[in-house]
């Protein structure tokens, strides 16, 4: 026997469970579909910033000798696994091209009206869904940190870019850093301290209390494996650990899983993955951590978790499912060592991640074209937990009929036909 409801959402993520409490919220009978609990893969191992600043979209470097240094495949924020290279290298190539002023500014545009709505959104899910939400959640900010003068202006100059989009910062000056984290490095000399970005102390938990609240509120959560998604004649198909679930419509909200269904329905999108790791660290005697730090120079953050402080580190471009490796890792940890006294690793072993995206750093919002019923929300980059809520918002808004908040052409999978 068939299961019905009037949307099935593929993926249990910040995204598809952003979806999904939107449109319910709209009187929808929505089906979460997922093959893991909510909150247990991408969602799961972020730095868990809500990032209202993040606007400029990271790009890829233009100058020849960062270029260089990219190449040799020695740095910390970003590394690659030679043997992926031929398969990774023409999406490079059209990452690269979306480097270009007048791309980052277009990509920009699309990014201010979601980072503009992120805190609001969630802040909204977080007080419907109470309690364990709320104290998952604080409000300090994080901090950008600098070791030189010459990183000091640079940070300092891409702040100000930001003053058009109202973004809240401060700059800080040493004193002023060690006034709010008294146990940082010496070396730092400032930091610009993004005051509107919240944090969560487990995004996976917040994803799981987001979740919990659709269940409440009668939406039905199912495991299942989303890529046996097929077109009916009613709408779409999908088998569950409960039997068939049917739909009108369907949301392919897979994260960097997404291309396992939309590939296979004759959609040609520049879908890539970023990789990247996550590890816990207790703290050294009595150093305490109250903000997020990202070092400007190293490419990894630290903040303060429910478990210790987690190291996140940069980007490695490979294979999606290829096994994990130790090298970013261990690269980022003497930096991050030298910038707060961390102690012994909590995790037996580090945590990857693969970040969904495309070359424009924008995600797709909207409809399936070869397809009727069928939606997409994937390709979030880094920020799929900052965005997943307003995502929902946006989507849900398109679906049901309503005004869109902002110009949803933006977000089109079409963009990528040329």
């Amino acid at each position: 026997m068939s299961l019905r409801a009037d949307v099935v959402v593929l993926g249990a993520g910040m995204v598809g469970v952003g979806v999904a409490l939107n449109l319910q919220k709209r009187g929808r009978d929505v089906i979460l579909l997922d093959r893991r609990d909510a909150g247990e893969e991408t969602s799961f191992g972020n730095a868990g910033l809500i990032q209202r600043e993040a606007v400029i979209p990271y790009t890829f470097p233009r100058e020849f000798g960062t270029i260089l240094s990219y190449a040799l495949n020695n740095r910390r924020d970003a590394v690659y696994h030679l043997s992926a290279l031929p398969r990774v290298a023409p999406w490079l190539y059209r990452y690269w091209r979306e480097g270009a002023p007048e791309r980052i500014e277009r990509s920009a545009q699309a990014l201010a009206p979601l980072m503009a709505e992120c805190v609001k959104e969630h802040d909204a899910l977080i007080a419907e869904a109470g309690g364990a939400a709320q104290r998952l959640v604080y409000q300090r900010g994080w901090l950008r940190c600098l070791r030189t003068e010459k990183s000091m202006r640079q940070a300092i100059d891409e702040a100000r870019v930001l003053d058009r989009y109202d973004v809240d910062y401060a700059v800080l000056s040493a004193a002023e850093v060690r006034e709010l984290e008294p146990h940082v490095s010496e070396a730092v000399i400032g930091a610009i301290h993004f005051r509107g970005s919240p944090t969560s102390a487990d995004p996976g938990a917040l994803t799981k209390a987001y979740a919990e609240l659709f269940a409440r509120k009668g939406g039905r959560f199912l495991k299942g494996d989303a890529r046996k998604l097929s077109a009916q004649r009613s709408g779409w198909s999908v088998a569950s650990e409960k039997g068939a679930v049917e739909a009108r419509e369907a949301v392919v909200a897979l994260g960097p899983w997404s291309d396992d269904v939309f590939r296979p329905l004759g959609y040609r999108i520049p879908l890539a993955v970023k990789r990247g790791y996550h590890m816990h660290y207790a703290s050294k005697g009595n150093a305490t951590l109250g903000h997020s730090l990202h070092d400007g120079e190293g490419g990894f953050a630290l903040v303060p978790m429910s478990r210790g402080i987690r190291l996140t580190t940069g980007v490695e471009f490979a294979d999606r499912d290829a096994p994990p490796s130790p090298v970013q890792l261990a690269r980022a940890e003497p930096f991050a060592r030298a910038l707060f006294p961390l102690a012994e690793r909590l995790d037996e072993k580090p945590w990857m991640g693969r970040r969904p995206c495309l070359p424009d750093m924008v995600p797709i919002i909207g409809r399936g074209g070869r397809h009727k019923g069928l939606w997409f929300a994937f390709g979030h980059a880094h920020h799929g937990f900052t965005l997943g809520p307003v995502t929902g918002r946006l989507l849900a808004e398109m679906m049901t009929g309503e005004t869109p908040f902002t110009d949803p052409s933006r977000y089109a999978a079409e963009r990528f036909r040329h």
